[in-house]
């Protein structure tokens, strides 16, 4: 390989990549998103484990995320193999990562209260660190497939398209094959189905593992100092206005999606439309990821391209609060479709900005540190998920919230806000937050070349 060369790494990337780079999206959301919408209803309704427990979790959990994903990412960013440096963490880590899913999975409804709350603790934590040796790397990947702007736009779309795909079919089919693997044991049923999805994490991790290929490379040199690298990233403030968007969108998007289950099932009294909501939102979700190449040809930056869309999503969400799925259907699924559309559409904006940061702060400050930047963008969507689903889980806790039954009025108008309004205002927030974003084409490219000229004059 030509050291650092502009045409090394400003190339277009094969079809098959783009592809094969999306399915490892589908991958991360048969964990992940599965993990999202359905683990903390699984540990309330069908291990029977306290809401308080389970809010708790979701905090504790994140300190350790705040030590594990800033390792893997340097760890990540120090590979060296024949594969590369991020590849090979998809490799190794996905079969490891889906065994630990199961496990998580695998309800012990007959052991004490004490006793299942270890096993979750354990399993969760394990898992997120599983999770976080797959993720952060794949991620991190998009940027050293290319330099090209407009190539990392459309991995990216092909990334989000895939998602929302998967993401539409997990929330379709997951309750009818818990009750076809279950029957009315819904613990045997959860343990089935994740046996299927860790298969389907495994096989588009290698799928993408196999049909990828890392060009762009790191400079080589000595070991960075933490302290160091923390100082280039708070020099970078595009960086920051993404980690701070990223941090935002954990909040909003898994304290909401956490919410799912229980309002259809205790607000509009029919868990099965759960199932019906998932299917309309099938066809927005695609067309929303990949509505971005547009819009952001037209806007010319990707925040500004991100805060569009994440203020459709509020306007559309906040909506929903007016409507009901049962009593006045084509209102409430009209704004949800919408939302959906411009969720999507934010989705695959806001993952294309963080590869262009990482240049930016190689310009910047002279440090090039991928896996490393991308494990604080992480961190800061798995700290908003944490605040999110353990605010959700401690409110409805203080509030009486007892599994299986029905809830009072003010449990109900918990799940009502945190499905509509709540989330609504907080993408207006994230909106206003990302519009600050200033990155263009022409800059990033004037950026680019300037990088590849420092190269080939050291390379002199």
């Amino acid at each position: 390989m030509i050291k650092d060369s502009p045409q090394d790494t400003n190339i277009k990337v094969p079809l098959i990549s783009k592809i094969a780079y999306g399915f490892g999206d589908v991958g991360c959301n048969f964990s992940w998103m599965f993990v999202g919408n359905f683990l903390m209803i699984f540990y309330t309704d069908v291990c029977a484990i306290p809401m308080a427990a389970v809010s708790l979790l979701m905090l504790i959990s994140r300190f350790w995320d705040a030590i594990n994903d800033p390792l893997i990412g340097s760890l990540s960013d120090r590979t060296h193999t024949r594969w590369g440096r991020y590849r090979p963490w998809l490799l190794i880590g996905a079969p490891l990562t889906a065994i630990v899913l199961v496990l998580t999975f695998w309800a012990h409804p007959t052991w004490s209260s004490g006793s299942k709350t270890l096993y979750m603790y354990v399993t969760y934590c394990l898992l997120v660190l599983g999770y976080t040796c797959v993720n952060i790397p794949y991620g991190t990947l998009c940027g050293a497939l290319t330099q090209n702007i407009e190539e990392r736009a459309q991995i990216n779309t092909s990334r989000s398209v895939c998602a929302m795909i998967a993401i539409n079919i997990i929330n379709m089919v997951t309750l009818p094959l818990i009750s076809h693997f279950g029957g009315e044991n819904q613990a045997q049923g959860y343990l089935f189905v994740t046996i299927l999805y860790g298969g389907i994490f495994t096989a588009c991790h290698w799928f993408c593992f196999s049909k990828t290929r890392e060009v762009v490379q790191a400079p080589v040199k000595e070991k960075l100092p933490l302290a160091l690298q923390l100082k280039a990233a708070t020099q970078n403030k595009p960086y920051l206005i993404a980690l701070a968007g990223q941090f935002l969108f954990g909040v909003t998007l898994y304290g909401r999606n956490a919410d799912l289950l229980y309002y259809f099932k205790y607000v509009e009294n029919n868990e099965n439309l759960f199932t019906v909501y998932s299917m309309i939102l099938m066809v927005p979700s695609i067309v929303g990821a990949g509505a971005f190449p547009f819009v952001f040809r037209w806007l010319g930056n990707k925040g500004r391209t991100a805060s569009l869309f994440a203020a459709g999503t509020g306007i559309s969400m906040a909506a929903l609060y007016f409507f009901s799925a049962s009593l006045s259907p084509l209102p409430f699924y009209t704004c949800a479709a919408l939302s959906q559309f411009f969720f999507c559409g934010f989705n695959t904006a806001i993952y294309a900005i963080v590869p262009d940061c990482v240049e930016y702060g190689e310009w910047k400050t002279g440090i090039r540190n991928d896996g490393f930047q991308y494990a604080f963008v992480s961190l800061g969507n798995k700290l908003g998920m944490a605040i999110g689903t353990a605010s959700l889980a401690g409110v409805l806790g203080a509030l009486g919230f007892t599994a299986n039954q029905s809830q009072d009025a003010g449990v109900r108008a918990v799940i009502h806000h945190a499905f509509s309004t709540i989330p609504g205002i907080l993408w207006i927030i994230t909106a206003i937050v990302l519009f600050f974003y200033q990155i263009n084409k022409n800059s990033y490219n004037r950026i680019i070349a300037e990088l590849s000229s420092r190269k080939e004059d050291s390379s002199l």
